[in-house]
């Protein structure tokens, strides 16, 4: 039944949410000042390696699939997903990926300390925990792919009579999209994780310099992943905004189908992005220039999507119980990290930040302040409609406050 395969989604998400905050703990103690005081640097590297991987894969991924189980059929009327066996497959399979991460920590050389991109050569060099890493990358693919193709088949075939695709509500039309986003770049990753295993072990020289290979050939493959990758995290977040917003301004959401089309053109500028994360490697100034022109064009649809949701509360009857303030929270927030992004975006300025401090804030303003607090707002949004039952609003905007506080604490300094 897909609402109870959202449910362990939900609670899947919600334990390596947990594990991979302990992670983040242990990286704050040790950057709480300059020199060793709680880790050795190699462990370090797995921390920071093992955080990105769990709360990407494991936490913030797996919480809007669980928001897609419950809520994709509801909302379009189907009985359930399409292929209920793949569906309850996609899910059993997270766990054990979740668990070979873990276990890398207990194998001989323990957990890879090779940054969640995993970059080429530093991954040949590292024990077993790198293998067990690269197959539960394997495994979270697969399931990704799975439920992907589950969510195009059920809005696509499944829809009730009347509900044409420009009346979808739009939680829908972004996970529709987020799908084949999945199902596009998933492979790729799989692929370069692939070529990784073999120059490890079988004597490929894929992006081994000293055979005829190009470690920087690594970076362009994952980075064609992991560009795409960061919208398949955002998307489904939109979707949940759209939804929230309207209802705590007591309006229809404005500008609908502009919505949809901002959505779409997102989801295709993407896989033409990638190299603004390889600004240093010394591409040619007419390539960065390209990706800096491509990075600079999503903002255009990202704004009118921001620009939407101000309208939609623009004179509505506004109340800000917890999810609205969670929404309003990313509305903030998001903004500012996707302001960040558009400094970076800017070759000459991205070379003198390049791997510096305001990069992680940038992504983390992207991802926990519009990736979490949206699944955040979601969740209080309906908790009351999957249990039956009202969450504590004393509680809920202690929870909202606090986070806004310590996330920006955090980051913004």
């Amino acid at each position: 039944n897909h609402k109870d395969i959202g449910t362990m989604y939900l609670w899947f998400s919600f334990a390596m949410f947990m594990v991979g905050g302990v992670m983040a703990l242990v990286i704050r103690a040790e950057l709480f000042q300059p020199g060793l005081q709680v880790v050795n640097p190699e462990f370090f590297n797995s921390m920071t390696t093992m955080h990105g991987l769990i709360m990407v894969f494991g936490a913030i991924m797996p919480a809007f699939v669980g928001f897609a189980n419950w809520l994709i059929p509801m909302q379009i009327g189907a009985p359930d997903m399409a292929f209920a066996r793949m569906n309850n497959w996609s899910f059993w399979i997270l766990p054990f990926a979740g668990s070979l991460l873990i276990i890398s920590f207990f194998v001989p050389g323990g957990a890879p300390g090779v940054g969640w991109t995993m970059y080429a050569p530093l991954t040949s060099q590292m024990g077993m925990g790198m293998d067990l890493t690269i197959f539960a990358v394997h495994l979270l693919g697969m399931s990704s792919i799975m439920g992907s193709i589950n969510i195009v088949t059920t809005v696509l075939n499944m829809r009730a009579p009347g509900m044409t695709l420009m009346k979808m509500p739009l939680f829908c039309w972004t996970w529709l999209i987020t799908a084949y986003l999945l199902i596009a770049s998933m492979p790729v990753l799989a692929g370069a994780v692939t070529m990784t295993l073999t120059d490890r072990h079988f004597g490929t020289s894929f992006f081994n310099a000293a055979g005829g290979g190009d470690p920087v050939l690594y970076q362009h493959i994952f980075w064609f992943f992991g560009h795409p990758e960061v919208y398949i995290i955002i998307l489904p977040a939109f979707g949940v905004i759209s939804q929230i917003i309207p209802a705590f301004s007591r309006k229809p959401l404005f500008g609908y189908a502009s919505m949809v089309y901002a959505t779409a053109s997102i989801a295709i500028l993407s896989f033409i992005v990638w190299a603004h994360h390889m600004y240093t490697v010394g591409m040619p100034v007419t390539g960065q220039l390209f990706f800096m022109y491509a990075t600079t064009l999503i903002a255009v649809p990202t704004a009118a999507k921001i620009f939407n949701w101000l309208a939609t509360m623009w004179r509505g009857s506004l109340t800000f119980e917890t999810p609205m303030l969670f929404a309003l929270g990313f509305l903030f927030l998001f903004t500012m990290g996707g302001f960040s992004g558009l400094v970076l975006s800017m070759a000459a300025v991205d070379i003198q930040l390049h791997d510096t401090y305001y990069v992680v804030a940038h992504f983390h303003y992207v991802m926990v302040a519009g990736a979490l607090f949206t699944a955040f707002a979601g969740i209080y949004f309906w908790f009351p409609k999957w249990t039956g039952k009202m969450y504590d609003e004393t509680l809920g905007k202690w929870h909202f406050w606090l986070s806004m506080i310590f996330f920006n604490i955090t980051f913004f300094v």
